[in-house]
């Protein structure tokens, strides 16, 4: 219905534009046309008022509709035939309504198409339209030499909501319509269209409209500088650069500082590596691998063995981690980094100004600050959580005793992570997640392998399960949790809360300096990653929008750089193409849309599933459970999101990872020779599926009566 409406409305259109050029309509809308004929339509209005005020009206929402030319002609004559007043009134009102219809005949016939093909280039400037799209549009519309068509056409691409495009056209076009009205009321001492815009005038016109951008930069570097002007720079500085936080983001930051010879230092109030090495991705991928042994030893039977078994002593198990931890340490450590030129300092930051850093007794004066700070887990306020101990992703690696019962709160990541590990250590494990189903941002058929896999394994899966209570009696423990109104109660030994995490943002002095922070508790970046105060930038998971390892330190490249290179360069950070993964057993990794976000957003999409047990590779390792689900833009091998379930899917990922980065759609890596027998081959797979559900069905008819011709 949809598309039939379109090619409805494209021959209307198609039509009225044919018959206007085609019946020399054009011919009416000249000056010279006007001028001839400015005595007779005077004697139509006088004798006929109101009739003749709306076939003009009409006309000209009827000409600015269909991106006809003509409208200043019909400005004009709105002053001419009306006066100043009238004239304006009806001619400003005829502009923005028919300015309105271009914009949602533009919006109905193409803006699918061309977000759809194009919607991961336009994140940026959708995000701009969305937050200051109303500052721009009467800027354009303040500035007569811009073809007031275009804009209407362009912004129906847009997300502006039709009625800011119609108020901010109103306001905006006044000032042009006024002067052309006003022209046209004094017709006769008018030659051509182009006396009526003097340079004079268009300069004058072209100032106005550029004087809110102006005005605009202009408050934003007073209102950045009036901070600075209070703290005024010290004539001499100790360092480029001062990084606060030693996690990804931080290292990441004073080593592209020290790489490019600025003098950097580096303050950390706790270990060097941060979550990462000490307390996150390091750990519990130590941890993952150890449950794994144990898994592949209950599975002895599917690789040939009669059985399989370990005996463990968990404190070993854990004696392992933190073995695996001491060996990564010295990539992070102050040792490493002092060799690259950082200078490293242990101990509490508390940013002074712009331009000063206190460590315990020292000042540290600097060109510029990066905040990497971090994140720590978030403890809920939930009743009864105050007596007890609760065990987090921080604090999980210090147990040395294997708990019996464990309840794990949160169905992110982080959770399904660790509820496989200790179930497959034979921990009793219910985990309780209050949304619907396991990993929320994943589409239902990847959340329900999951869920189902690890019921298999023994875990208890409580979704829709809401925690409101911790209980004690005596030494027992117990959840309380509510689903569809009713408590249920889960007795535990040990409880990992594991609902999300809280940037560390206190302590640093940010509300001194007027450094905001958004709804979330992130410090407020620009999309340079400056934060309010000019000098002070932002990286990691202390400025989101995303919690991984991984992005932190591709922000920390920006943060860096801009914060180093200041006044002279600046990149904005780029975010199109961010991956990640969930390290459970089978793994989930994703980069770009699933299926479910492709349908909120509206986004013409089509979708290619592939099965891994047609991989001969996962077949060979017994390790043929999950499936790659491409979505791409319809009718275009464009690739929107990739999503692959099963082992090592974090390894697979990369190769759609790299294809989106660089525009390369799924023809290419079909194209591209794969090992055999590999893993990396359902990505293949998925590329001829695809291109299976695409061939050219009528040539292939060809080709095959010409072949049979040619047997004959």
């Amino acid at each position: 219905m949809n598309r039939s409406m379109k090619i409805t409305v494209i021959v209307i259109v198609a039509i009225l534009v044919m018959l206007f050029f085609a019946l020399d309509l054009n011919e009416f809308f000249t000056l010279a046309t006007l001028k001839a004929k400015q005595a007779g339509f005077a004697h139509i209005y006088a004798d006929h008022t109101l009739a003749t005020l709306a076939l003009y009206f009409l006309v000209y929402v009827t000409m600015a509709a269909l991106s006809l030319p003509g409208a200043a002609i019909m400005t004009l004559a709105g002053g001419a035939l009306f006066g100043l007043f009238t004239g304006l009134l009806v001619a400003s009102f005829a502009s923005s309504i028919g300015a309105t219809l271009a914009f949602l005949a533009s919006r109905f016939l193409f803006r699918g198409l061309v977000q759809a093909r194009f919607g991961d280039r336009l994140t940026t400037i959708n995000e701009g339209i969305k937050r200051e799209g109303a500052f721009y549009l009467f800027t354009l519309r303040l500035v007569p030499i811009f073809p007031f068509f275009v804009i209407n056409l362009v912004m129906g691409l847009t997300p502006m909501r039709t009625l800011t495009f119609y108020w901010v056209s109103q306001v905006g076009m006044l000032a042009g319509t006024a002067v052309y009205v006003n022209a046209g009321t004094q017709l006769a001492r008018i030659d051509s269209l182009a006396g009526i815009l003097s340079p004079g005038l268009l300069i004058s016109l072209a100032l106005l409209g550029i004087f809110p951008l102006a005005a605009r930069k202009i408050t934003d570097t007073v209102k950045a500088h009036r901070i600075v002007k209070e703290y005024p720079p010290p004539k001499h500085v100790d360092y480029n650069l001062v990084v606060i936080g030693a996690g990804a983001a931080g290292l990441v930051s004073a080593y592209i500082a020290a790489a490019v010879k600025a003098k950097v230092v580096l303050v950390e109030r706790d270990k060097m590596g941060g979550d990462c090495l000490n307390t996150g991705c390091v750990p519990s991928k130590a941890l993952i691998r150890s449950a794994k042994m144990l898994a592949y030893a209950r599975r002895a039977e599917a690789f040939g063995f009669k059985k399989g078994s370990f005996e463990f002593d968990f404190a070993e198990v854990m004696k392992r981690v933190h073995t695996i931890i001491e060996k990564i340490a010295p990539h992070d450590s102050v040792e490493r980094y002092t060799r690259l030129g950082v200078e490293c300092i242990k101990g509490e930051a508390q940013i002074l100004s712009p331009f000063e850093v206190k460590v315990g007794d020292r000042l540290l004066t600097t060109k510029s600050i990066i905040i990497a700070t971090g994140a720590r887990p978030f403890i809920p306020p939930i009743k009864g959580i105050q007596e007890i101990t609760p065990l987090t992703s921080d604090t999980v690696w210090n147990l040395t005793a294997l708990p019996k019962r464990l309840v794990i709160l949160g169905g992110g990541p982080i959770g399904c992570e660790l509820s496989q590990c200790f179930a497959r250590f034979g921990t009793e494990v219910t985990q309780v997640e209050m949304a619907p189903t396991l990993m929320i941002r994943e589409d239902p058929e990847v959340a329900e392998m999951i869920v189902q896999t690890f019921r298999r394994e023994g875990i208890k899966v409580l979704t829709g399960h809401r925690a409101t209570e911790i209980r004690r009696d005596g030494e027992a423990k117990i959840l309380i949790c509510t689903a569809g109104g009713e408590e249920v109660a889960v007795p535990f030994d040990e409880i990992l809360v594991a609902v999300g995490r809280k940037p560390n943002t206190e302590g640093l002095g940010l509300k001194r300096l007027g450094i905001t922070l958004s709804p979330t508790g992130t410090i407020d970046t620009d999309p340079f990653l400056a934060t309010t105060v000019p000098t002070i930038f932002c990286a990691g998971d202390v400025a989101g929008p995303y919690q991984f390892t991984h992005t932190a330190a591709h922000q920390a490249w920006f943060a860096s750089v801009n914060a180093i290179f200041k006044g002279i360069r600046r990149y904005k950070a780029d975010y199109r193409v961010i991956p990640w993964c969930t390290y459970t057993d089978p793994e989930v990794a994703r980069v770009g849309l699933s299926e479910s976000e492709a349908i909120q957003k509206k986004i013409p999409h089509e979708v290619t599933l592939y099965t891994i047990d047609e991989v001969d590779r996962a077949i060979v390792d017994s390790e043929p459970q999950g499936f790659v689900k491409v979505i791409t833009a319809t009718g275009s091998d464009r690739i929107l999101g990739a999503t692959i379930v099963g082992h090592h899917a974090g390894e697979t990922i990369a190769e759609f990872v790299l294809a989106m980065r660089h525009n390369l759609g799924l023809t290419k890596i079909l194209t591209t020779i794969h090992i055999y027998p590999t893993l990396s081959e359902m990505v293949k797979g998925t590329a001829g599926k695809w291109k299976n559900a695409h061939k050219p069905e009528r040539i292939l008819r060809l080709l095959e009566k010409f072949h049979a011709w040619r047997r004959a």
